[in-house]
């Protein structure tokens, strides 16, 4: 019955229907409303809370946060992941240019031609890079990710507005085109409490 009830909330939090800073009535007020036992909303609050759904605060009672984005593992960009979720993406350039690879970065791209696609901190910014790759012809084949986690350094702390040792979700991922050639090479951090990634297990 608990989680009939908090799929019932999470619906209304992903809908807008509750929108993110909206404070949940009383417990008794809502159990009524909803027509279950104060235990079982408890329950179902409970588990939302460890969704990141909902957050306790003293004083101030439950309330709705940002849900997270929920990402399936395949072959898409963070970018076009909120854009299909009806969320407004924004993209901050922070530094472009090229460098010299590391021995990793060499290994891991091989003979990586440069000029595949024209990158500019505009363009970036205004459409993401797999909108900018697709554009200029490149098809996304497949790719090779690792996923981890570890805590924020202070740098990282910063950028992401977050508490320095927050835990965050990491991916390594290097990108092949349809004829095996590696066109990207990636390496991506994110606040767990805002993220998580999706994966569905098949048998063979």
């Amino acid at each position: 019955m608990y989680y009939q009830v908090a799929q019932q909330l999470e619906e209304a939090i992903e809908s807008g229907e509750l929108s993110p800073g909206t404070r949940l009535d009383g417990e008794l007020a809502l159990a009524n409303q909803l027509g279950v036992s104060r235990p079982t909303l408890r329950r179902a609050i409970e588990y939302l809370v460890d969704r990141g759904y909902l957050v306790r605060r003293r004083a101030v009672g439950t309330q709705v946060v940002h849900p997270k984005v929920r990402r399936p593992v395949e072959l898409s960009s963070l970018y076009d992941d909120l854009s299909a979720s009806r969320k407004d993406p924004r993209t901050t350039v922070l530094s472009l240019g090229p460098v010299p690879a590391t021995d990793r970065v060499a290994h891991a791209l091989g003979l990586f031609p440069p000029g595949l696609v024209q990158l500019d901190a505009e363009r970036l910014e205004r459409a993401g890079l797999y909108q900018l790759m697709r554009a200029a012809g490149i098809t996304l084949h497949l790719a090779s990710q690792t996923i981890g986690a570890r805590g924020a350094s202070a740098a990282e702390a910063r950028l992401l507005q977050a508490a320095k040792g927050e835990p965050l979700l990491t991916m390594a991922r290097t990108t092949y085109n349809e004829n095996g050639q590696p066109v990207e090479l990636a390496d991506h951090i994110y606040r767990a409490s805002l993220y998580s990634f999706e994966i569905v297990l098949v048998t063979r």
